[in-house]
This record gives structure tokens, C-alpha cells and sequence, in this order.
């Protein structure tokens, strides 16, 4: 069959790895590289060469089964990484790194801080009783259900919420409409709900493009980068695929790998009832990202410095900034400056430290999109299918799922 897949994120690179050997498949890419969020970009510097990535950064070896099967699938080799967070201010006042009670009480005052204590011990409840959430069906908001347990406004402010802030990549406003059972149920099985049996994460050696590197090299000329697709149209004889610049295509079957809000866009007035009404359902968040080595976007406190670090701010702001430590993430060892990547802080960047910039959109997780995911099976019309990391919880893991479920109408699977 002749098989468009259209965005060459992980879910529409797995597609098209699986179906290239028996099928005639085209991956169109919007960028001027393959990979989506998986984002390696090489740093020359005078102790050498450093591939930082800038998006996809790490997995772990319990919740990433099919991930860690594609890799084995390439021959990619990765290496263990730590999973620590930190919240703190810009001045210093508050801050502290999860990870241990050295970091926890990195402000030494805060062993005598009320408050500071209630928010640890909100935390070892918030730990018993959300699993009591994972019983259930409740659709309650995480709002309605930290309210109705009177946990403390410094568990909410400067815990809880940053941590499900960073976690998605979101606005932490919206946090508060968020379903409180779809997060318990993505930290229940993180490992995040206790301090023992975590999952050990991983980083891919050399940067997460090596992946993208092992399927493309195979494509050949069947990737075709800088194709953003205006216009997709059904037909009784097949899918017709229009470039913004170039001449219509006819498919078989088209794969359709991008954002939802992306997919309704080529659709157009084509688009099912149906369609607006699943695609629809999943907002998404602009994210401005800034690879730098300005080491002052990390905490004052060095023994607070984690692998995300979470700023406060005291002004309201409507994405989650958060600065990343890639030197520990990646086990940069050797580098002579530290490597960090931030979200949503760039006009906080010293200039003269900051060495790329990107934009990244992240999908907004509300009630509606989540039982929007139950019903993907409605979309499939045997012309065109979906996938994408949006039909799980956003991550690298669920867009190989969705890619697979997208292949599995050709018989093909890792």
C-alpha cells in the first residue's frame, strides 16, 4: 500500500519504521529535522563537543516498556540518570530539592519553619490517601480535591501544584481543572506516590536524536522535511495529501502523526463531526525553551540543585517555568560550564549564555480530553488514522503506543 504518515514526531517515526519494509510509505515534516521534541542540537566548546537535548530527555525502565524495546529494536544504547525536583525563588528565601534531607532543608531555617513542616507532612498524606482515588471513577478537579482535604496553601502553591506544573509542561492555573485521578494514576505508577521502588530513568548516550538517526537513516528519500501539509482530503479512491508548496498526492491510507489542533487544521471543512469533537478536545500550550549555561537560573543553594528545578514567581504567569540540568541529566562529565535548559524564563537568560532558542507546544490535559482518549477507536474510517502522545499522558512512551495502535490495521508491531 502507498502510506503517508504525516509529522515525523516519535509517534510517526515508529509508523514509518514499522511499515516501511512492506508498505510505500512518505514521511512529511513540517521542520527542517526529524524527530518532533526529540531535540539533540551539538555544542562545541573548549573541552569539546556536547549533545544537549532540548525536549524528549529522559525514560525509565518501568514505565517505557515499548520505548525501551524500540531502542533494543535500534541497537541504542542508553545510560542511568537521576529524577530529582526543586522548587525555589529568585532570591533565595525558598527553595528545596526533594531528593534528599540535605536538599529538602537546603534552607537550613526551614527545620524550624511550621509551615515548612506541614507542607512535608502534607506530603507523606497527600502519598496515603490519593491512592484511594485510583479505586474509583471520580472526575473530581485536583482544586475540589485538595480543598476538601484542607491541605496546606504551602503543599498547593509550592508542591503539589509545581510538581504536576513541570510534569506537563502547563500553565499551573489550569492545574486546578486538571483530574485529579489522571494525575494520581500517572504518579502512582511513576513511583512518585512513596520514597522506595521508584523506577531507575535513563538518558540515551550521546542525545536523544541517536534514535531518530537508526529509523531514518533506513527512509532514505522517503522522509521529506520542510513539507508542512496545507490540505488532507478523502476520497473513494484514497487519501489525497497537499503540501503548501507542491502538487497533490494520492495514498491509500494516511497516518496522521501531529498535534490534534494540526490534524483538524489539513482537515479542514472535510473534517467529521466526530472529528472536531475528539480532536478537539485537546488544547495545547506554547512553550518558549532556551538551551543556555547561565548557571543562575539553577537554585542559590547548590545542594538544592536538582534535575528540574521549578521557579516560583511572584507575579502570575501562565506556563510552567521550570530550568532543566542537562550537565546531570546527561551525565555531561568533563563539560566546563553547565548546561541547562528553561522554559518560559528566556528574558531572565543572560544574554550572553543563551545558545539556541525553540518554541515547543505541549498538550493541556482536562476532562474533556481524557474521555476524549477512550474513544479513539471512532476516528479510524479505514482512510485515515491518528496517533500521538496526546491519546495517553503526553509522553515519549505514549507516543510509541499510539504509533503502534495507528500500525496495528497492517499486521506489523515491534
Amino acid at each position: 500500500m502507498r502510506i503517508a504518515i504525516i509529522g515525523a514526531g516519535v509517534s510517526g517515526l515508529v509508523a514509518a519504521h514499522l511499515l516501511h519494509p512492506d508498505h510505500d510509505v512518505t514521511l512529511f515534516e513540517a521542520n527542517d529535522y526529524a524527530g518532533g521534541h526529540t531535540h539533540t542540537v551539538p555544542v562545541e566548546t573548549e573541552a569539546g563537543r556536547w549533545d544537549v537535548d532540548t525536549g524528549f530527555i529522559v525514560h525509565n525502565d518501568r514505565n517505557y516498556p515499548q520505548f525501551r524495546r524500540l531502542l533494543g529494536r535500534l541497537r541504542v544504547e542508553t545510560q542511568a540518570t537521576e529524577m530529582s525536583f526543586s522548587v525555589s525563588d529568585a532570591v533565595g528565601d525558598f527553595e528545596y530539592n526533594g531528593s534528599s534531607p540535605n536538599g529538602l532543608y537546603a534552607k537550613r531555617s526551614h527545620l524550624v519553619s511550621p509551615a515548612f513542616q506541614r507542607m512535608v507532612g502534607d506530603l507523606l498524606r497527600f502519598n496515603r490517601e490519593a491512592r484511594d482515588l485510583l479505586a474509583g471513577d471520580s472526575d473530581v478537579s485536583l482544586r475540589d480535591y485538595l480543598a476538601e482535604r484542607r491541605y496546606s496553601p504551602l503543599f498547593v502553591e509550592r508542591l503539589i501544584v509545581p510538581q504536576a506544573a513541570a510534569v506537563w509542561s502547563a500553565d499551573p492555573a489550569r492545574m486546578w481543572s486538571f483530574p485529579a485521578r489522571f494525575m494520581v494514576e500517572f504518579f502512582a505508577n511513576h513511583g512518585m506516590l512513596g520514597f522506595r521502588g521508584r523506577p531507575q530513568w535513563h538518558a540515551i548516550k550521546g542525545g536523544s536524536r541517536r534514535y531518530v538517526e537508526e529509523i531514518v537513516r533506513p527512509l532514505g528519500g522517503r522522509v521529506r522535511l520542510r513539507t508542512p501539509i496545507r490540505a488532507l482530503a478523502r476520497s473513494q479512491d484514497g487519501v489525497t495529501v497537499t503540501p503548501w508548496q507542491g502538487e497533490p498526492l494520492t495514498f491509500d491510507h494516511a497516518i496522521v502523526a501531529t498535534h490534534s489542533d494540526q490534524a483538524l487544521r489539513m482537515l479542514g471543512e472535510q473534517a467529521t463531526d466526530r472529528e472536531r469533537e475528539l480532536l478537539g478536545a485537546f488544547p495545547y500550550q506554547a512553550n518558549d525553551v532556551v538551551l543556555h549555561t547561565d548557571r543562575g537560573l539553577l537554585p542559590r543553594r547548590r545542594r538544592a540543585w536538582a534535575s528540574w528545578n521549578y521557579h516560583l514567581s511572584d507575579r502570575p504567569l501562565d506556563r510552567s517555568t521550570v530550568t532543566y540540568h542537562m550537565s546531570r541529566l546527561q551525565s555531561l562529565r568533563g563539560a566546563d560550564r553547565e548546561f541547562c535548559v528553561t522554559l518560559n524564563r528566556s528574558d531572565e537568560i543572560r544574554r550572553e549564555h543563551v545558545l539556541a532558542s525553540f518554541r515547543y507546544d505541549h498538550p493541556v490535559f482536562t476532562p474533556a480530553g481524557v474521555a476524549a482518549q477512550r474513544r479513539w477507536d471512532e476516528l479510524d474510517d479505514g482512510r485515515v488514522s491518528y496517533c500521538g502522545a496526546y491519546w495517553g499522558w503526553g509522553f515519549h512512551e505514549d507516543g510509541v503506543v499510539s504509533g503502534l495502535r495507528a500500525c496495528a490495521r497492517f499486521g506489523v508491531k515491534l
